[in-house]
């Protein structure tokens, strides 16, 4: 019986390395079989993608765009100076464009032009309806700089200098740092103008033996407010690294243009703060006492760079950075509105009646705390449906303009990188009592 079990379990054995190299060998044709496949199956999205590339270059050069002076450049030769190269999807189909090719076949001269945005706003943009908007950078702007050429067009009043004779005002200093107070309308750092005013060329200028690159932190050029400014490298890499870690304390007020209605987006409370109410302030005490007053909440909404109409910023979920901001409402208001303020808001709205009556008669202070520093982080969380659904005042890349952006930088906290002690500067919003 022994016997019996061992010459079954030998034939056993060898029916299993049998079946086993009978699979491997079936494996083994599939898998070749798979292979033909995958190999058929990316060569055919090859040919798909050259065959999309090609009827896509046909169709755009077909589109032969005019300009005032009778030239002719299909899409392909005008985004061959551009980054990208070729037209992104959708180019020469937006209204301006076509208006203008429209003006230009049958002998018209445009005299005034203006887009505006009609309906809800998209879910990721932001867009009021019945208010003005400039094309987009992506795909209207290299059509538009051959289009236009010929025509009288008025100069762009960004390149025109706003603060040449006004003194950059620093509010703290020391041998190893300072703190200015850049006003509205001035940039942190050059852009691509080089030869643009900006707080750096200001400061390298009157510090020359300044190391690094002094600049700890940016604001939009829209924003005023507090600028940290390190006179050494090592300085600079400290500081830098606070805001790294987020130790780094700051705060905002903003004049929101409207009243918060949504009040269920205040879902998510905050942790008691301390509201300097103070005005220029410079100490080393870490905390004040105060009153705390109004509505509290936080906001998380991603975001990233709109790549098609730079600089605006859009939510995204699957493409946006983490981005945090905690708020505090402090009051709520009739707004009495200047004339100047009138001009603008005319100029940026095409029917008064579109508004509500709520949004046309109030405004709202409020104090936000960025917990992340995204670009344009403020303006998109108030502007946005799912944020505070109310755009900051004179915000004209997410709301309307005016006569600035009443959006402040009013308060830093941050550790001494030499000293050790911690440091607490305020100044206070030049328009806190223009409204």
């Amino acid at each position: 019986e022994q016997a019996s079990l061992i010459r079954e379990s030998q034939y056993q054995k060898a029916e299993y390395k049998r079946l086993e190299k009978e699979w491997k060998k079936r494996l083994e044709e599939l898998e070749m079989e798979v292979r033909h496949f995958d190999i058929e199956i990316e060569r055919l999205k090859t040919e798909r993608k050259e065959r999309s590339a090609a009827l896509q270059r046909k169709l755009f050069e077909q589109f032969r765009m005019l300009n005032a002076q009778g030239e002719v450049k299909d899409l392909y030769t005008i985004f061959e100076q551009t980054v990208q190269k070729v037209p992104p999807a959708g180019a020469g189909e937006c209204a301006l464009p076509k208006l203008l090719q429209y003006a230009y076949l049958h002998q018209l001269k445009p005299l005034a032009m203006a887009e505006f945005w009609w309906g809800d706003s998209p879910k990721n943009e932001i867009r009021h309806h019945g208010y003005y908007y400039p094309s987009c950078k992506g795909k209207c702007e290299p059509i538009l700089q051959h289009m236009l050429q010929g025509l009288e067009i008025d100069e762009n009043p960004l390149l025109n200098p706003v603060h040449e004779e006004e003194e950059l005002e620093i509010v703290f200093e020391d041998e190893w740092l300072l703190v200015v107070n850049k006003p509205a309308g001035m940039l942190s750092v050059p852009g691509k103008a080089e030869d643009r005013d900006s707080v750096y060329h200001r400061l390298k200028k009157k510090y020359p033996e300044a190391t690094g690159p002094m600049i700890v932190h940016r604001l939009d050029m829209a924003t005023s407010g507090l600028l940290l400014v390190a006179k050494t490298k090592e300085v600079h890499q400290d500081l830098q690294a606070q805001f790294a870690n987020r130790s780094i304390k700051k705060r905002y007020v903003a004049v929101l243009d409207g009243a918060i209605i949504k009040t269920e987006k205040e879902t998510k409370p905050i942790a008691e703060k301390a509201i300097l109410i103070a005005k220029d302030t410079v100490s080393t005490k870490k905390t004040a006492k105060a009153e705390r007053t109004g509505s509290t909440g936080r906001i998380e909404l991603p975001l990233c760079l709109n790549p098609l109409d730079r600089p605006r910023q859009m939510v995204s979920s699957e493409h946006g950075k983490e981005a945090i901001t905690e708020y505090q409402i402090i009051s709520e208001s009739e707004r009495i509105t200047s004339e100047s303020e009138n001009t603008f808001n005319e100029s940026n709205r095409i029917d008064e009646s579109e508004r509500s009556i709520n949004e046309s008669r109030k405004y709202t202070r409020i104090v936000f705390y960025p917990l992340t520093g995204r670009t344009h982080q403020l303006r998109v969380h108030a502007a946005h449906p799912e944020g505070l659904g109310c755009p900051i005042l004179g915000d004209e890349l997410y709301g309307k303009k005016a006569d600035r952006l009443y959006l402040h930088a009013e308060y830093i906290e941050f550790r001494h990188p030499i000293y050790g002690n911690i440091l607490c500067i305020q100044k206070e919003a030049d328009f806190h009592k223009k409204i």
